[in-house]
């Protein structure tokens, strides 16, 4: 008789069949409440894995189909992880102490969550803009840019886009025209930077324009200009430019300097509750130097 031969594929698909059936027979048995044997899936070396270990893994309602391509990545999965842990610790250096360090581990994880709950009980978040500007002028050497700067106007449009309209919008200096103006971009412009206060690095802004059109060469001079390149039209403004390695300007610094004061604070208020803990459990006797 002639051996039957079977492609890897079919094989693989029987498989994950057979796991799939037998989930679905261990599922409806919990929910029987009849107590059965649980099912060995998989193993690598002495690592088994256990039908019960599904529960959770094939979402209800899933069909069938789908619910045998969550179990098979499962397993897949948790084979290769095994496998991984295993080559892991068998290569451990003799050296190492894993119990040595899974206890370093803890006390960092114990003592960050808790620092955590301290600086949300007790930190005082709140920068006014005096202590900002003070720290700004005091730390300018902080404040240092690594390349230039902007506040930046663009518009990209489509030829499309009405002409007069945009022009008579865009060269206008009444205020009244910029809600008009960004009512115009969200009709019309695939890209619209609009924000008066908003700063841009030049590598950013010169990306957005066909290239060489603001470089660090001519970005003091070429305040403003309209260009087109065949498939968008382009409308930049230059209203303020900070050459790089200078000091940044305030209210580009401000974020940074309010982060610097808050991490400050952070580090104070730890530093001071765990000098006042200390004072307090030494006035308890309960810590005591032996010489």
């Amino acid at each position: 008789m002639k051996k039957l031969f079977l492609p890897a594929f079919v094989k693989a698909f029987a498989g994950v069949l057979i796991l799939l059936c037998s989930a679905l027979f261990w599922q409806c048995n919990k929910n029987n409440g009849e107590k059965k044997e649980d099912k060995l899936l998989a193993k690598v070396y002495d690592r088994n894995l256990y039908l019960s270990e599904l529960e959770g893994v094939v979402p209800g309602g899933t069909a069938p189909a789908d619910s045998a391509l969550l179990v098979s990545a499962y397993v897949q999965r948790w084979l290769r992880e095994q496998l991984m842990m295993y080559e892991a610790e068998r290569n451990i250096p003799k050296d190492l102490d894993i119990d040595q360090l899974v206890r370093s581990y803890r006390a960092s994880l114990v003592r960050y969550n808790f620092e955590e709950q301290l600086i949300a009980e007790k930190l005082d978040s709140t920068v006014s803009d005096d202590e900002l500007r003070a720290y700004y002028e005091n730390n300018k050497d902080q404040f240092q840019l690594e390349s230039t700067i902007l506040k930046f106007f663009l518009l990209k449009l489509s030829p499309q886009a009405p002409q007069n309209e945009i022009n008579k919008l865009w060269y206008s200096r009444n205020p009244t025209d910029q809600t008009k103006l960004n009512a115009f971009a969200k009709q019309w412009a695939s890209l619209a930077l609009l924000d008066a206060e908003k700063w841009y690095t030049l590598e950013e802004v010169a990306t957005l324009l066909p290239k060489g059109t603001l470089t660090s060469d001519n970005v003091s001079s070429r305040r403003e200009g309209t260009l087109s390149d065949g498939d968008f039209r382009y409308f930049y403004r230059v209203m303020e430019a900070v050459q790089g390695k200078t000091t940044a300007p305030f209210d580009y610094a401000k974020e940074q300097a309010r982060k610097i004061i808050l991490h400050k604070r952070k580090q104070e208020l730890l530093e001071r509750w765990k000098e006042d803990l200390y004072q307090k459990e030494m006035r308890r006797e309960n810590i005591k130097i032996v010489e």
